[in-house]
């Protein structure tokens, strides 16, 4: 309110000017005069909180918007991406992989899911909301997970520090502009009713601080729904301006009317059924006083409007970055080539996000949080040098190919060339290559034990000398 009031005595006083923004996040139309977009800090920090109600809005209650939410989340991490250590020790990568599998089953510091779990929640928050908060708690255990919302870390709170250091938005910098604290809110996640007290100082080690910076200088995150709010708010319109269309179409009524002009005036309340007291409802008749006549409004019907409204899905779709079949489901126009070409490119889209973003603001600093809390803890006993205990690859969960026949045959291939390694592809299915080989052995072990044969491979045989009879 206090905005809009704000706005309307701007343009009182002055006549209106250029003006900066995210249109998800303003109040007037936008199709204004010579718009403009200010630093992309400033801007995404005045945007970001009506951005992100608006957002959770959309995406709790349009079904496109949580089609959308949901395909981009699977498509990122889907059942979790997998650490795997790059030790040149076989033993410590074993001992290695083994923990943090134990660790990643009760990752969630409220008991609800594992590290997989956290990751997809996670990264469903920074597409709704524009950023997610993983906050470290070092329990008995080990290091535990809790998922903040973004709301906790206070976008309000800015202040300069002595010595050139300074917080912005809730994000403590150094002289240096180093990232050293977070300063979250005292109010529960599950607070019916927040109350204001000073936040808490939390070190930046004990933070993660996952959204796509579209610019530099960027501190907080904007949703990734900010292109395409306006668009499903008109949608939405749109769709019930069609069905209050339909509703009113079925209305079916008679009118009496009174051609000899004698009965009382309809506009004295008298007479029973007055199509000017009572309003219409279907199946009904009206009374209609003489030389009067009925004429309904009818405004011409906005021409070809599925094919309107498929255009902005498609407008949403390509806003979000999804394909326009993973938002709507709608599988009537697609072929093979069509869903394959469309894939590749997304697919190359989402790698991009997970190697660029997620791994190495979400997924490295917990795995070498709790890989070298393993080690020091004694968990773990190595030997030898620990600089490189941390070192890892990072195997998103393999995505299946519309013929999935002919993406292991590509898999194979790149193996047999040299390519690729049997390590990398066993990884990116979400295996341990190690305990995989284990079980293969075991179940080979178990056939030769029962005498039965199955299709699975079997180890390779010593040469026989052909010069020995």
């Amino acid at each position: 309110m206090l905005d809009r009031l704000r706005s309307h005595i701007a343009r009182v006083i002055a006549p209106p000017g250029p003006t900066r923004r995210f249109d998800a996040a303003g109040f007037s139309n936008r199709w204004t005069s010579s718009p403009t977009f200010g630093a992309i800090g400033p801007e995404v920090l005045a945007a970001a909180a009506p951005v992100r109600s608006r957002a959770r809005y959309f995406a709790s209650n349009n079904p496109w918007a949580c089609s959308g939410v949901e395909a981009l989340t699977t498509a990122i991490v889907g059942a979790g991406i997998v650490p795997a250590s790059t030790h040149a020790d076989a033993g410590v990568r074993k001992l290695v992989g083994a923990n943090f599998t134990r660790w990643a089953a009760t990752a969630d510091a409220d008991g609800l899911t594992d590290f997989g779990g956290i990751q997809a929640a996670a990264v469903a928050a920074m597409i709704v909301d524009g950023e997610a908060f993983v906050q470290i708690i070092m329990a008995p255990g080990g290091p535990k997970l809790r998922l903040i919302p973004a709301e906790m870390v206070d976008p309000g709170h800015s202040v300069e520090l002595a010595d050139g250091a300074r917080i912005v938005a809730g994000v403590e910098f150094d002289a240096s502009g180093r990232r050293v604290a977070y300063h979250i809110s005292r109010s529960r996640p599950t607070d019916i009713f927040a109350t204001f007290d000073a936040p808490i100082r939390v070190p930046a080690d004990d933070i993660i601080h996952l959204f796509r910076p579209i610019g530099a200088g960027q501190v907080r995150g904007i949703s990734w729904l900010a292109p395409i709010l306006l668009r499903l708010s008109e949608l939405d319109q749109l769709e019930d301006a069609l069905l209050v269309g339909v509703k009113i179409a079925a209305m079916h009524c008679g009118f009496l009317v009174d051609t000899n002009n004698t009965g009382g005036s309809p506009y004295d309340g008298d007479q029973t059924g007055s199509v000017l007291t009572d309003g219409l409802e279907p199946g009904t008749l009206k009374w209609l006083p003489g030389g009067v006549d009925v004429k309904f409004s009818t405004p011409q019907q906005a021409s070809q409007t599925v094919e309107f409204a498929q255009l902005q899905l498609r407008s949403i779709a390509a806003g979000l970055g999804v394909p326009e079949h993973l938002l709507t489901g709608d599988l009537r126009n697609a072929n093979y080539s069509s869903l394959r070409a469309g894939l590749v490119a997304f697919r190359a889209r989402v790698e991009r996000l997970q190697f660029h973003c997620v791994v190495p603001q979400l997924i490295r600093p917990i795995w070498e949080r709790v890989t070298l809390f393993a080690v020091l803890s004694g968990s773990i006993e190595i030997d030898g040098d620990l600089s490189s205990i941390g070192a890892a690859e990072f195997y998103p969960p393999a995505q299946a190919w519309v013929d999935p026949k002919k993406d292991a045959e590509a898999e194979d291939l790149l193996v047999k060339a040299g390519f690729k390694s049997r390590r990398q592809v066993v990884a990116a299915q979400g295996y341990n290559i190690e305990d995989l080989d284990a079980e293969i052995a075991a179940d080979h072990a178990r056939e030769r034990e029962f005498g039965l044969s199955f299709s699975l491979p079997s180890p390779p045989q010593p040469e026989l000398n052909a010069s020995a009879d």
